[in-house]
């Protein structure tokens, strides 16, 4: 069961490269914040005030094509969690047709604020971050798994990066999203690390 949910709140700081959305069940109390970066949470801010930026930026390019297109955003829907890691999917309906595309939840949520897009959460998703860990031990346990995992990404991306073999059967855009990913990725392990280090 899909649960309809809406933007509450964004917090934006100059500290730092994550930011928080809150999401809020529409006909309940419940709530939960995503972490997000930078430019995904300065992009949903600018649509949900209607500002125009200079020249399109990624996501208004986005929504532009897929109105160019003839297609319309239907939903926005977070389906999954995996390693504490939000798994959402943008439903697009093209010529009588729905397409399914996966999706970050930021992403999802930035194409779809200037429209009104309807965001639901799958109600396994609500369960799972509503009882995670509340104990200090057991948000540092949490933190120190998630730290671990990253470590392990970072390292198999870096040494894909290093691997001129790999470079050169694989297509530029595939190593340009590897190497965006692992940039996200240092900089998520820079703060949780910082975090860990204030918890001690």
């Amino acid at each position: 069961m899909n649960v309809p949910m809406e933007l509450s709140r964004i917090l934006i700081t100059e500290l730092g490269d994550q930011q928080v959305i809150f999401l809020r069940e529409k006909d309940g109390q419940r709530s939960f914040p995503i972490m997000i970066g930078t430019n995904e949470a300065l992009a949903i801010d600018r649509r949900l005030k209607g500002q125009q930026t200079p020249r399109p930026m990624t996501h208004e390019l986005l929504a532009r094509t897929i109105e160019a297109l003839g297609a319309t955003i239907e939903r926005v829907v977070i389906n999954d969690i995996r390693e504490h890691t939000f798994i959402a999917t943008l439903f697009i309906s093209h010529e009588g047709e729905t397409i399914e595309i996966d999706s970050r939840p930021s992403d999802a949520i930035a194409l779809g604020a200037a429209f009104n897009t309807p965001i639901f959460v799958a109600e396994h998703v609500l369960d799972v971050v509503l009882n995670e860990p509340t104990t200090r031990q057991d948000r540092i346990a949490l933190l120190r798994g998630r730290l671990e995992l990253l470590g392990e990404r970072i390292n198999e991306h870096s040494q894909r990066l290093a691997d001129e073999a790999f470079l050169a059967q694989t297509p530029p855009e595939i190593i340009e999203a590897m190497r965006r990913q692992l940039t996200e990725m240092r900089a998520e392990y820079e703060a949780i690390d910082r975090v860990l280090d204030k918890l001690g």
